[in-house]
């Protein structure tokens, strides 16, 4: 049994590969990435015609959404199963995400939920996963020097957002516009578990950050609808709360307690707080995971329901989390038993101070998220739940 799986660089894939080479099927790679990083869509459209014709794949397999995979499958009846590991993906709003080739699986329910009336049969709900087979190799290589260098009180890996805040550049807002995103900004700060943007913008304000944008504002062409709202909150507005966030949260936390932060951000403003270098994500992110007494996760808001890749990636490494409040956890896991969650910065710190001061607690509950995802949330489970929920088995 073949399929084609589509590469465009995602840390998911190497992981998804081992899950279908378990199951005894046999995958042939397509590399989008051969063009110099460049997607070309006649070359991606030509390969994936060619892989079609000559392996005659069960279907073809790639993270995200492709319309021009999805085009081709079409004409060839070929399914295309396409999985969502980032939210936003903008290229969900082609209308090629109507096709009935497709089995479009996506882990963040408020996204599953707004795509689902354009292809009501063909688009389903999955959470991500933990490879927890890969980490538990690395974790066993640890070596008292690694202990030395990635052991933390309290540590964060992840980005800045700074890179991704284009707000932050846009040279031409108006100033009554400025004002409405901060205060979208200290709205969000203050609640968690839901996001306000989405509802809140009116057409000014998205008019107005359009405007300032100019060329670099996403344009899509073949759309099943407007994405004028949605790129504003979910890419613009969704990534200038997150550098804030960061900065007050680790900056709050780095008043109390010993805080590491690993990234290649931007660090200018952050105050108390370690700062290193990037750490590699297949040997020494699992290190720090592992290590470190407290992980945070902060969410970034264009993820409004669902748990993020790097949640999965603590939990799979025996590592304790503590992340914000998102409504998909409880479907999945026991806050408290498993996991720890805060729903504001002050119990942000209260729960550190808690957790720092009971080591057999803390222990206990990262024992428990490890053997939660080991036993139910792989990419193995994961796929099997694909294949019968898409109707491919």
């Amino acid at each position: 049994m073949n399929i084609l799986f589509v590469r465009y660089g995602s840390i998911y894939e190497p992981d998804m590969i081992d899950a279908f080479q378990k199951a005894g099927v046999n995958v042939v790679e397509i590399d989008t990435r051969m063009n110099g990083g460049n997607v070309d869509n006649e070359i991606i459209m030509k390969h994936v015609e060619d892989g079609i014709r000559e392996h005659s794949p069960m279907f073809v397999y790639g993270i995200n959404f492709y319309p021009v995979v999805a085009d081709i499958c079409n004409i060839y009846n070929t399914l295309y199963v396409s999985q969502t590991v980032d939210s936003p993906v903008l290229t969900l709003f082609s209308r090629s995400v109507a096709h009935p080739t497709n089995r479009i699986f996506m882990f963040d329910r408020e996204q599953y939920e707004r795509f689902l009336s354009y292809n009501r049969d063909c688009i389903f709900h999955l959470p991500l996963a933990s490879a927890v087979d890969r980490f538990d190799k690395v974790i066993g290589s640890i070596t008292d020097d690694d202990r030395k260098r990635f052991g933390s009180d309290i540590a964060f890996v992840g980005s800045t957002y700074r890179e991704k805040d284009p707000l932050a550049s846009f040279p031409d807002i108006p100033d009554y516009t400025k004002g409405f995103v901060d205060a979208l900004v200290e709205c969000a700060l203050k609640i968690y578990g839901y996001y306000p943007a989405k509802d809140l913008l009116v057409d000014r304000i998205v008019d107005d950050i359009k405007n300032a944008a100019g060329n670099s504002f996403p344009n899509y062409h073949k759309l099943i609808d407007s994405i004028d709202t949605y790129v504003v909150s979910h890419e613009y507005i969704a990534s200038h709360i997150a550098v804030e966030e960061r900065v007050r949260t680790l900056n709050e936390l780095g008043k109390h307690f010993k805080v590491d932060m690993y990234t290649r951000g931007d660090t200018s403003g952050y105050d108390n707080v370690n700062i290193h270098s990037e750490v590699s994500s297949l040997i020494e992110m699992p290190k720090v995971f592992n290590l470190s007494k407290i992980n945070l996760n902060m969410t970034v808001r264009s993820i409004e329901t669902g748990l993020p890749l790097r949640c999965f990636d603590i939990l799979g490494c025996g590592g304790f989390l503590m992340t914000n409040y998102q409504e998909e956890i409880e479907d999945m896991f026991v806050i408290g038993r498993d996991l720890e969650t805060y729903d504001s910065i002050d119990e942000l710190t209260d729960k550190c101070g808690y957790y720092l001061s009971h080591e057999e607690e803390r222990a206990s509950i990262a024992a428990n998220g490890y053997e939660k995802v080991r036993s139910e949330y792989t990419h193995f489970h994961r796929l099997n739940q694909m294949l019968k929920n898409g109707r491919m088995l």
